[in-house]
């Protein structure tokens, strides 16, 4: 990692913090899940950087992965545990944070228990140090309040324009993970804490995906389907995408058709949402840390 790389992982840091903040301040319930990710994705906007993601709005028992669909008419519901994750890139360069906003008493222990995993979590991070580690000091914290991790959700390695750089960094003492963190490398740990069973499942819905670019294959893409390719690889590269982003560029029914058409060629990945298996409350943090010259940097921290 170079000085510039740096750079730019601090300023998406800096600005995701803010963004947090916002969120902290803004969401309520109430509002429609659409009206309050447009109105987050444009104050990512508003610093000059663009999402890493679709923001993440997800509710109870659902653990990850839902952004609202286009012409979504939910409503974020009173009494209920909300993650919000967020995504920032500056030239590809990303900050990855998460937030539980709770709404109902009977769960301030839960949502606690996993902040205090985080930030036990962070204060373990140095150069050298087994990813195992990490998950051991999320699952006994958790376990010390009567609640479980999340055990196959996990935090990650981070890369430019790559979300999932290939690293799992797992929320309990996987002893079958064997790597360190290393210096010049960027990470997201993100603990997931849940009073049900400690498993998700994949939900029937799929409102978040990422291109995954063959150029053989997108030369058998119609001309309407190479288009929308195009538009979206120019935009995000590999980084996910909702299709409500695109509704100003082409019309719902043209962008389903492209996306089945690039799905049959493999050319796209599905993010499915993630549902807790016995229909658990979950709740999330997450920080994003850079190891520089051998210093830890926790990028997302602040937002003041």
């Amino acid at each position: 990692m170079d000085e510039r790389e740096f750079e730019c992982y601090m300023k998406a840091g800096e600005i995701a913090a803010k963004v947090r903040r916002y969120v902290e301040q803004s969401v309520k319930p109430g509002e429609k899940l659409i009206d309050i990710a447009n109105r987050v994705e444009d104050f990512i906007r508003s610093f000059g950087a663009e999402p890493a993601f679709p923001l993440n709005i997800s509710i109870n028992d659902v653990a990850a992965h839902y952004t609202p669909l286009p012409n979504d008419p939910s409503v974020l519901p009173p009494n209920s545990v909300v993650k919000i994750d967020i995504g920032v890139h500056v030239e590809g360069y990303i900050a990855d944070t998460a937030v539980t906003l709770c709404f109902n008493d009977k769960y301030v222990t839960l949502v606690e228990a996993t902040r205090e995993a985080l930030e036990r979590a962070i204060q373990r991070v140095a150069p050298g140090i087994r990813f195992s580690e990490i998950g051991k000091i999320v699952e006994e914290v958790l376990r010390s309040y009567g609640y479980r991790p999340i055990y196959n959700l996990s935090g990650h390695s981070l890369g430019r324009y790559l979300i999932h750089a290939g690293e799992t960094i797992p929320n309990f003492r996987d002893v079958r993970i064997f790597g360190r963190f290393r210096d010049g490398n960027a990470y997201a740990i993100e603990p997931f804490a849940t009073n049900g069973c400690g498993f998700v499942i994949e939900g029937s819905t799929v409102p978040i995906y990422a291109l995954k670019p063959n150029p053989k294959k997108v030369r058998d893409l119609g001309s309407e389907a190479r288009k929308v390719f195009e538009t979206v690889y120019n935009h995000r590269r590999t980084l996910p995408f909702a299709l409500r982003w695109y509704l100003t560029k082409f019309d719902l029914d043209t962008l389903v058709k492209a996306l089945n058409e690039m799905k049959r060629l493999g050319l796209v990945v599905e993010y499915p949402i993630l549902v807790e298996r016995s229909g658990g409350v979950v709740a999330q943090f997450e920080h994003t840390v850079v190891i520089y010259r051998g210093k830890v940097y926790v990028t997302t921290v602040g937002g003041g």
